[in-house]
């Protein structure tokens, strides 16, 4: 059954195209992980699905019907990327205060004990650090015992111990069948949590598929340097010239390096760095630069990445 979805849904802010097409499932048991960079588009996707915002073009549902349908909104869960918290209630009174909209909210206690908040109940907010604010925020997207949770970012300002924490009882919350949809711009992140992960960059979709497919595309790294011409060599995904240099992605750039001393190629100006998310993603799907030989790019990992 699908819970959410967005049909070549777009969004425009003036002249910004936030969102391109895009096309999403959330169905009933997933745990997905929407993965870009900051700014790729992944709040204004959850605001579309949340009934904050409307779409400029395309359709987006949930639970069947529109968004902004109070009924359908009580089914779910959210934490957004930022959340404001009046700083003279204590922890328990902000608690009780979003419980009293729900019919058979989770009890105070066992929400804060859940969320590593249990000590925390009588303190005013204004008193939290940032990190438990956050866990506080994160928390009261689970009292209403929602179908759907949709977290935006829900680990900013969080150390270790917190975000594992938190991880904890979002996979808790899992296993008992709810469904959540989950961005970052944080592989670990996405890695530990989901099963499905969705890339966005640049407004657009650009891959939907497991982790492991998705750990195999981010892998890629940039080999950049001065050369004429180059033999062919192994693990070249796309190949680019820009300003007189040639950048190689590849999935192994220690054998790509290798293999150019070994071939005795005149080269000059070496240099290797990871790829970012969106950088690594555009290339692999032909978003990006076109490569030298006229032949779109194809994804590292198996995947199967999808331009919309």
């Amino acid at each position: 059954m699908t819970l959410a979805r967005a049909d070549q849904a777009s969004r425009r802010y003036g002249d910004v195209l936030a969102l391109d097409r895009v096309d999403l499932e959330v169905r009933a048991g997933e745990l997905v992980g929407l993965l870009g960079p900051n700014g790729a588009g992944k709040s204004t996707l959850m605001n579309l699905l949340v009934g904050l915002r409307r779409p400029s073009s395309g359709r987006v549902e949930l639970f069947g019907g529109d968004p902004r349908d109070p009924a359908s909104r009580r089914q779910i869960g959210v934490t957004p990327q930022e959340t404001g918290l009046p700083g003279t209630l204590r922890v328990g009174e902000v608690v009780d205060f979003v419980s009293a909209h729900y019919p058979d909210p989770v009890p105070r206690g066992e929400l804060l004990d859940r969320f590593g908040l249990g000590d925390l109940a009588r303190r005013q907010t204004g008193g939290l650090s940032g990190g438990q604010r956050r866990r506080l925020a994160v928390a009261l997207a689970f009292v209403g015992r929602p179908r759907l949770v949709l977290l935006d970012e829900p680990t900013t300002g969080l150390d270790v111990a917190a975000r594992h924490t938190l991880w904890d009882a979002i996979r808790a919350f899992h296993d008992d069948g709810g469904t959540v949809l989950l961005s970052s711009h944080y592989l670990e992140e996405v890695e530990a949590l989901a099963h499905r992960v969705v890339v966005i960059g640049q407004g657009r979709v650009l891959a939907d598929d497991t982790v492991d497919a998705v750990r195999g595309i981010v892998g890629v790294r940039r080999v950049s340097l001065v050369a004429d011409e180059l033999p062919d060599l192994p693990g070249v995904v796309r190949t680019e010239r820009i300003d007189g240099r040639l950048h190689l992605l590849t999935t192994d750039a220690d054998e790509l390096v290798r293999a150019l001393v070994t071939t005795g190629t005149t080269f000059t100006d070496l240099e290797v760095r990871p790829t970012s998310l969106e950088e690594a993603f555009l290339a692999i799907t032909g978003e990006g630069q076109p490569a030298t030989d006229g032949q779109p790019a194809t994804a590292a990992a198996g995947g199967r990445p999808t331009t919309v």
